[in-house]
């Protein structure tokens, strides 16, 4: 292993401690074992090529970040990209610094934190981290955003993109859709198929996330209207009730009554048995003298 001096400012930083050239060094890519704990997911095949190329011709400015072993191999906590980049072109060493850690626990917050705050994770992968560190460190939203140099309301919105179906989820990672496309789709988010009717037409379309918008919106207004008309549909009167109710006109008009539903419409039906009757039932109807 060749010891590195002079890596710069930002590492100092980054560790917000004094230089130590012990923890610089250039290190075996074969040594570096990739973080289990890694919240990307997905990595851009032509971004990574753009990358490697970069570092062919520029070398890898910034150290990845690493923890020792106890096999003397080293556990990645930042750097993926790079390292993944580096073997793309052949490197057989890359600069590293090395963090000191607690344990596991210690590992997982920071790698969730050190990635998020390098702004390359998609929605979907710095959502995912959001919740982790929630559930896993109990921190609030607040806390979490801190945590990460974010706003509160930036950690909320990326929570929310959790909430979409998976299918939808893989299209923002996939930028298929943009986030403010999905935003807008969350407003059905009560209706998975009208999600997907959503999101089928705004692919289709290309359609902008205004256009999204007013779709969405429309969607929304429809479907509550819908519902409305169904679950009017649907009414009916329990049948003791219906009874109770029929008893108690036929009680009042000493006439056979029938009580015909039809969901929240229906009709009263009363028999007459002559024109006397008639004008007597209308009578007690109306309540005056035709």
């Amino acid at each position: 292993m060749t010891k590195m001096k002079g890596l710069g400012k930002g590492v100092n930083l980054l560790f917000n401690q004094e230089e130590d050239e012990e923890k610089y060094f250039s290190c075996d890519v074969d040594k570096i074992i990739a973080n289990s704990f890694q919240p990307r997911t997905h990595f851009d095949k032509d971004k990574l090529n753009e990358l490697a190329e970069s570092i062919r011709e520029k070398g890898i400015i910034q150290p990845l970040v690493v923890i020792p072993k106890n096999n003397g191999t080293y556990g990645l906590i930042a750097g993926e990209r790079r390292l993944r980049a580096s073997k793309l072109i052949g490197l057989k060493e890359v600069p590293v610094v090395v963090r000191e850690i607690g344990g596991d626990d210690e590992l997982l917050e920071l790698a969730l934190i050190e990635n998020v705050q390098r702004q390359d994770l998609n929605p979907i992968e710095e959502a995912l981290a959001y919740e982790k560190l929630i559930k896993l460190f109990s921190y609030t939203q607040e806390e979490t955003a801190l945590k990460v140099g974010k706003k509160r309301s930036t950690v909320t919105n990326r929570l929310r993109l959790l909430q979409l179906p998976d299918f939808i989820q893989l299209d923002i990672a996939e930028k298929k859709l943009s986030e403010g496309h999905a935003r807008a789709i969350l407003r059905l988010s009560d209706d998975t198929t009208a999600m997907k009717e959503a999101r089928d037409q705004v692919v289709a379309k290309g359609l902008s996330v205004r256009q999204t918008e007013k779709l969405t919106s429309r969607m929304k207004l429809e479907n509550t209207n819908n519902r409305t008309i169904r679950n009017q549909k649907n009414v009916s009167i329990p049948d003791q009730f219906s009874q109770t109710l029929i008893n108690r006109v036929t009680n009042k008009l000493h006439s056979k009554v029938q009580l015909q539903q039809n969901g929240s419409r229906g009709k009263l039906e009363i028999e007459y048995y002559s024109l006397d009757d008639l004008e007597r039932l209308v009578e007690l109807i109306a309540g005056e003298d035709i």
